[in-house]
């Protein structure tokens, strides 16, 4: 089967999806009133309620969202169980369960003063389910950062010549932010100056590539996400992640075009086997493959920070929807460009440097960016400057991720757990307590060990999301299924996730070695509090809207 076919009709999939559904989803449920003051403006306060432009909050909030997550996990599951059971949830799981999730948790926020989904869960079903939903999520956010910060650390350790252009994105994002939002320089010339350094960036980085050992990107990203955290949002996170965004939409057009181009078949197989090395398709595919199809991680960035600076409303669908379906046009890209554009276990003569297996050894980015360079010579990029771009692409979004999540952990953590503690609700110290605990989980465990219970968690977040959100509109009289139904769905599949992951993989080294002791703790305590906010939540929707009785 031919690649082209696939993404031109996934690509004609998402665009009804956007135009159709998310208008459904306006209609019936959110209702979106330009009348109404959004909290950006309400509660301006030049920190993190900030009014901003719908260009540069989408930048902000797509690579908040997007991560590794869209890139690794497709991966991740392709080389598990092949690519149709992968690219099945990949369409479906985005349009029908993921930007509905997204989409209603933003909004959610922002007619509650956008506080975060955790605070909501208190107002839509209960002050135990609040608690239980903040420890959950604070867990889950301590995941994430030692997930990513080890992935950045590998990345950069493996690949030394896109140091300089990673390292010189933070310092030409702040130069960015100053000269736009304080010296008030119009966005488009701004964007064209910061493409024309960033390609001197990456140029340089070829040429003086930085060589360090992991352990020294490990604490240097530890300690820039905890400095990025706590900073006013305009002068970094923004306009960093606003060029982000236009990285990874230039990749997403070289990527498709090239693919295009290059319209190869597809090499690897269309499945492989139901359980691949202990792992079994159901229910762990829904939680490898988590960005890319639906993330519990969306709902905390659109109701901990862009809900703080959404504009007007009717701007919401364009960065809940159209966010979240950007996300699935990559997932798709990047399932297909390792699917054809790679080779399974051997490749012909000439092309040896492409098959699959041998590039996994270096990691899923690696992976990636050689698949993406493979494409982009189609185009007639040389093949290193491809891969250089590929890699830069994805670690771009995995430093939104890192530092987007330790503000995350201090939002949940201030607003949730120590809201009356003076010392303890500092944001400085809300967000090191946050870095501190994954620094220990991540010193412990490589990240394709953690990877799984963070789907796991993440997953449960967005089935827990989706319970707040249906609670939040059933006491508004807005019909309940599109958002009850994929709420029992995830819930069910995350919560047997994590309990595999517990009785079959931690549970044997508890007590035998620190790792697999973490790991197995984190897993019972997320399955209980996952559980009870699961069956608080049903219980306050059926109280509301009698769905049981």
């Amino acid at each position: 089967m031919n690649s082209f076919w696939i993404l031109l009709l996934g690509i004609i999939w998402y665009v009804f999806i956007y135009f159709v559904y998310g208008k459904i989803l306006d209609k019936k449920i959110v209702n979106p009133d330009d009348s109404k003051k959004t909290p950006a403006h309400r509660l301006n306060d030049g920190v993190d309620y900030v009014p901003s432009p719908t260009p540069v909050l989408f930048g902000h909030h797509f690579s908040s969202i997007a991560g590794a997550g869209p890139i690794v996990g497709p991966i991740l599951a392709y080389a598990l169980f092949g690519w149709g059971a992968a690219l099945l949830w990949i369409l479906l799981g985005t349009a029908f369960i993921g930007i509905t999730h997204d989409y209603f948790s933003l909004m959610t926020s922002v007619r509650n003063d956008g506080v975060s989904i955790t605070e909501i869960s208190e107002k839509t079903i209960s002050p135990t389910a609040k608690w239980m939903f903040s420890i959950f999520v604070w867990l889950s956010l301590v995941l994430v950062i030692a997930v990513f910060a080890v992935i950045t650390a590998k990345t950069l350790e493996s690949k030394p010549e896109i140091a300089v252009p990673t390292l010189g994105l933070i310092v030409l994002a702040i130069f960015f932010g100053l000269v736009v939002y304080r010296l008030k320089w119009k966005l488009i010339p701004s964007t064209i100056i910061a493409w024309i350094i960033l390609f001197f960036l990456v140029d340089l980085g070829y040429k003086y590539p930085i060589v360090a050992s992991y352990n020294t990107w490990f604490y240097v990203f530890l300690i820039y996400s905890f400095i990025a955290s706590s900073i006013p949002v305009w002068l970094l996170l923004q306009p960093r992640d606003y060029l982000s965004m236009t990285i990874l939409f230039a990749g997403l057009f070289i990527g498709y075009v090239g693919m295009f181009i290059l319209h190869p078949h597809i090499n690897g197989p269309i499945h492989t086997t139901f359980i691949s090395n202990g792992t079994p398709l159901v229910p762990m595919l829904f939680v490898i493959i988590a960005c890319g199809a639906i993330s519990g991680f969306h709902s905390l960035v659109a109701s901990g920070t862009t809900a703080k600076q959404l504009d007007k409303e009717k701007h919401g669908r364009i960065i809940g929807v159209g966010g979240m379906i950007s996300e699935g046009v990559l997932a798709l890209l990047v399932l297909m460009l390792v699917a054809s554009a790679l080779f399974w276990k051997s490749a012909p003569s000439g092309l040896g440097d492409f098959v699959f297996q041998n590039l996994m050894k270096k990691g899923p980015i690696v992976t990636f960016g050689n698949a993406f360079g493979r494409a982009a010579t189609s185009l007639g990029i040389p093949l290193n400057i491809g891969i250089a771009f590929g890699i830069l692409m994805l670690n771009a979004f995995v430093l939104t991720t890192l530092d987007t999540a330790v503000r995350l952990s201090r939002f949940v953590f201030q607003e949730a757990l120590v809201k009356n503690n003076k010392i303890l609700s500092n944001r400085w110290i809300a967000g090191f307590i946050g870095v501190f605990f994954a620094y220990v989980l991540a010193a412990t465990k490589s990240w394709n060990v953690i990877w799984p219970i963070f789907g796991s968690a993440n997953q449960l977040i967005a089935a827990l999301s989706l319970f707040t959100v249906t609670a939040y509109f059933v006491g508004y009289k807005k019909p309940k299924l599109y958002s009850f139904v994929p709420a029992i769905f995830m819930w069910i599949v995350t919560e047997a996730a994590l309990l595999y992951l517990l009785i079959f993989r931690y549970i044997k080294g508890f007590g035998k070695n620190l790792g697999d002791s973490i790991l197995s703790s984190v897993a019972i305590i997320l399955v209980i509090l996952g559980g009870i906010v699961g069956v608080e939540a049903i219980r306050a929707i059926n109280k509301k809207d009698k769905i049981f009785d």
